[in-house]
């Protein structure tokens, strides 16, 4: 929900703030006829965009949308460090068979513009307005924000533009902060929106698109945020442990589902801006879904009875080439072919899964056949799409809006209850108290299928007699736990891990930092290619940023690992490649 140009407010504020050369080609359009008056310049009007920005920093845009920060094209469908994150973890299908050749420095300059064009830009421009007019929960909003997009960027791009970022003309070649210091900096920043939930304002933001203004609830939100820091710095963090615990002491951090960070879809405009699920927007269309999910997750999901298919997934067809239906060169080429060896030595799922679940192997690259209207595709959760109801239809069908389930009212996932839990069993294991992992592997599990069930509700048109029942979720999760009490070493780490991937459906960036942090799960599916090179421990720097900024030096390779990942080396971790 864009409301304003960002060329008319760099046209205002060019004299006040412009952007570094590292982070932004150059902006023009001064002449803008959408060109605000200072007047219309509110804190408001700031505030409304970051969030959005925020919310598209994970989940990248549907193309089409010119003012956004986001343009057509790249090898990411899409965009959005998400879909990055979920790729690199089997979440949804990677179609290259060599990783340094699919994530080049060009397919992340979205991402590195939404944050420091978009993002970063406005809240400097928005600070001394909000400063002047007393509205310091405008501040902490963007405090909070800014804390979340400088860690993120660091989780994927290791050292970056910071303290020097954002004050062109005065600074034009901003140099590299260490991620270290980002974080420690992102850290203060949690620590003074604090403050500002707290405090006096003159006035709340006019729209507040997470908790309706409540700020008990934000300053649980930032507290949360502290603690996914401390987590993420606990292999080279003497004190991040005991910092974490601090703040579960306090008690005041995300604990109730109620209390959830999220970004919710208003999901009821196709046209620009496009307020859709991003991910929703990108595959119910009219030629069909663009994105493959993973093979791997859904086998997972399928041998284990998981009763978050249905919601997960939605099938348009009931048969699969090699499964139900012939082999077919044309649909399904790899029906056709023999699993690498390093496939069926491994005893992984190769090509193709039965009833229906028409997905693609981690490093599929045979092209696109025309599988649009049948294969398998984003459900109503998280997305906002279709509840899995057997009706086998297309999602194809713009007549019939009703046919398409929550029409893309979908979430965001940023900061859960059921995440905390997750973090809090995997701080026990580390520590060697797999009697309170277990607990907390129980409670996450318990409260994200609560989540995923009540997303049904978006869906007009579900049948749910196709829901599983109580008895079903409850067996499927006392399965888990009994197995987690029995295991030991690695194969506690598996469960563990296997489950937080599966919870975490649509949010790449908590999977993939759990996977450079823990190198488990050790049941991946591996790429196709035997020899894909180097699994990426941070991205290549956008080529914007380096063509333009004398102070970055691109990666030699996506080995480069980020402060906080001292795990070894090389291709033996993370431990499926």
């Amino acid at each position: 929900m864009k409301i304003r140009s960002k060329h008319s407010i760099l046209g205002l504020f060019v004299g006040l703030l412009a952007l570094t050369s590292c982070e932004v080609t150059e902006l023009e359009g001064t002449n803008d006829p959408n060109f605000l008056t200072p007047s219309e310049a509110a804190p408001d009007f700031f505030i409304t965009s970051i969030q959005e920005d925020f919310a598209r920093h994970l989940d990248g845009d549907v193309a089409g949308d010119p003012n956004d920060n986001w343009v057509t094209g790249g090898f990411q469908f899409g965009d959005g460090l998400s879909p990055l994150g979920m790729e690199l973890t089997r979440l949804v299908s990677m179609q290259s068979r060599d990783y340094e050749s699919t994530y080049q420095d060009s397919d992340v300059d979205d991402e590195w513009d939404n944050a420091y064009r978009g993002i970063l830009f406005d809240i400097r421009l928005m600070t001394p307005l909000a400063v002047e007019a007393g509205q310091t929960r405008h501040l902490g909003i963007a405090q909070f924000i800014e804390a979340y997009i400088i860690s993120s960027l660091v989780d994927f791009f290791g050292d970056i533009p910071y303290t020097e970022a954002v004050q062109a003309p005065a600074i034009v070649n901003a140099k590299l902060d260490s991620g270290q210091s980002v974080y420690e900096a992102a850290q203060a920043l949690l620590d003074q929106a604090i403050v500002n939930f707290t405090n006096i304002t003159s006035a709340n933001p006019a729209v507040e698109l997470f908790y309706n203004n409540d700020y008990t609830k934000w300053v649980k939100a930032a507290n949360t945020l502290k603690m996914k820091l401390y987590l993420q710095t606990r292999l080279v963090d003497p004190g991040a442990i005991a910092a974490f615990n601090a703040i579960v002491a306090s008690g005041d951090y995300i604990t109730d589902t109620a209390d959830d960070l999220e970004f919710i879809w208003a999901g009821t405009s196709a046209s620009n801006p496009d307020n859709r699920h991003p991910r929703y927007g990108l595959n119910y269309v009219s030629n069909g879904p663009g994105d493959y999910q993973g093979n791997w997750l859904m086998n997972q999901m399928m041998v284990n009875d998981d009763p978050r298919m249905r919601y997960y997934f939605y099938r348009q067809t009931n048969e699969v080439p090699g499964q139900e239906a012939d082999p077919d060169e044309q649909t399904l080429r790899c029906s056709l072919q023999t699993p690498p060896l390093h496939y069926t030595n491994g005893g992984f799922t190769f090509c193709n899964l039965p009833n229906g679940y028409w997905g693609r192997d981690h490093g599929d690259d045979e092209g696109t056949p025309p599988d649009g209207p049948v294969r398998t595709t984003w459900g109503v959760y998280p997305v906002g799409g279709r509840f899995d109801d057997d009706s086998f239809s297309p999602v194809a069908q713009p007549t019939d809006p009703l046919s398409n389930g929550g029409n893309g009212l979908g979430a965001t996932l940023i900061l859960n209850a059921f995440m905390v839990d997750f973090w809090r069993a995997e701080m026990a294991l580390a520590q060697g108290d797999a009697a309170t992992a277990q607990t907390f592997l129980e409670a996450g599990m318990t409260k994200q299928i609560a989540k995923v069930r009540a997303a049904v509700s978006v869906d007009p048109n579900a049948d749910l007699s196709f829901e599983p029942s109580a008895t079903d979720v409850t067996d499927f999760i006392n399965t888990v736990v009994t197995d987690f009490g029995a295991a030991s070493g690695d194969d506690q780490w598996n469960i563990l891990a296997e489950n937080y991937f599966v919870a975490h459906y649509g949010n790449g960036i908590e999977t993939y930092n759990f996977y450079r942090r823990t190198g488990f799960p050790s049941t991946l599916q591996p790429n196709r290619e035997p020899d894909p090179g180097s699994f990426p421990r941070s991205m290549f720097y956008p080529n914007q940023a380096v063509t333009s900024n004398s102070n970055i030096t691109q990666k030699t390779n996506l080995s480069v690992q980020v402060f906080w990942d001292n795990n070894p080396a090389g291709p033996a971790f993370p431990r499926s490649n």
